[in-house]
């Protein structure tokens, strides 16, 4: 029983680290009702941009601000070259329009900060402590109570403010919001700020499991089926999709993968994703509306 509460507990926790990706994906779409593919290159130039101040001597809390501000300048490019010249298009060109700005973003990495692997320490140790008799990661505790705190001020950001409301506003129907004076752009370049600021804070944290590498951008690619599972417009659907799929990956890989003769962990969450897309479109916390076209 130990052993099945020290996998379960291992798994969510994980899951956490999952749902911290997803979060950037969620804000974007409801700004916009677009998915946002260049996500996983915004965290990766954010980590990238962190990682070279570190080890330039830049102090470790003089580099996260720095970082931010590199992201909220980014963002405003973005909204002044890319988006606003797109106003009031359909999802698929702004989709494809973030499919352009991906490969824009990495080769803007590549050509300042180069290609080489980076060591990241957050100072924080990745080993086990005792928590009622089970082993539990002391790394992946700390990341899920920073979660925690995330998505409760984002919550309250998007969900209880004016600005949220607006936002919801311009999700729903551009025109509509446009008409009623709400300002498109500065909209667009707060979410996507935060959105830069979130992608920094999943970045940190999978740069210091996995170091700091091109191929940190592919772990958008977990993304895909918490939001599908916790529903493209929720913050804390990202949360509890991560939480699902990552216990649901590592009791998999404990109890189907030698049956099956091998890792199951690389695959099982997408036919988790597929079941969820069968019995709820919309997604746990998705809006049901969706089911319905």
């Amino acid at each position: 029983m130990a052993f099945f509460l020290e996998t379960l507990i291992g798994g969510l926790l994980a899951g956490v680290m999952y749902g911290l990706v997803a979060i950037g994906f969620v804000l974007i779409y409801k700004a916009s009702g677009v998915f946002n593919f260049a996500q996983g290159a915004m965290l990766l130039f954010a980590t990238l941009t962190f990682v070279t101040l570190v080890e330039r001597e830049v102090p470790f809390w003089a580099a996260i601000l720095l970082t931010v501000a590199v992201m909220v300048f980014g963002a405003v490019l973005i909204e002044r070259l890319v988006l606003r010249p797109l106003v009031n298009r359909d999802a698929l060109t702004l989709f494809m329009a973030t499919l352009g700005l991906t490969f824009v973003i990495e080769g803007l990495a590549q050509l300042l900060m180069g290609s080489d692997v980076h060591m990241l320490d957050l100072g924080i140790d990745d080993v086990p402590i005792s928590v009622a008799g089970l082993s539990i990661s002391q790394f992946d505790l700390f990341v899920s109570g920073g979660a925690l705190v995330l998505v409760v001020v984002l919550s309250i950001l998007f969900d209880r403010t004016r600005m949220g409301i607006s936002l919801r506003a311009v999700a729903d129907d551009t025109f509509a919001a446009q008409s009623i004076g709400i300002r498109l752009p500065t909209i667009w370049r707060i979410v996507w700020s935060v959105a830069g600021i979130v992608a920094l804070v999943a970045g940190l944290v999978w740069g210091a499991r996995q170091g700091v590498q091109y191929s940190l951008s592919l772990v958008t690619l977990k993304a895909l089926p918490v939001l599908i599972i916790g529903g493209f417009s929720s913050v804390p659907g990202a949360i509890v999709g991560g939480l699902l799929v990552g216990a649901a990956e590592a009791l998999a890989d404990i109890y189907l993968g030698p049956l099956l003769q091998g890792s199951v962990s690389t695959w099982f969450a997408y036919i988790l994703a597929v079941a969820f897309l069968l019995v709820r479109p919309a997604g746990l916390f998705g809006d049901r509306a969706i089911e319905r076209v």
